[in-house]
């Protein structure tokens, strides 16, 4: 599969990778204060175990930070 996070290339050998498995892959400590768009769309938090990925999907994987 492969798909294209944050406007870079990943190739992934499986073909069914939901949201939280790609974050849990990409980014294991790293997933409080952010958020995922996949084609330009938003998926809550809440479905992100739900999601399923399709092959050549545009993720956004946004992190909050603080500032002032």
């Amino acid at each position: 599969m492969e798909l294209k996070i944050n406007n870079q290339t990943k190739q992934f050998t499986s073909d069914s990778l939901t949201v939280q498995t790609l974050l849990d892959l990409e980014i294991p400590l790293k997933q409080n204060g952010i958020a995922i768009a996949i084609n330009n769309t938003i998926v809550p938090k809440k479905d992100w175990d739900l999601h399923y990925l399709s092959d050549t999907d545009d993720i956004l994987i946004i992190s909050a930070t603080q500032g002032g």
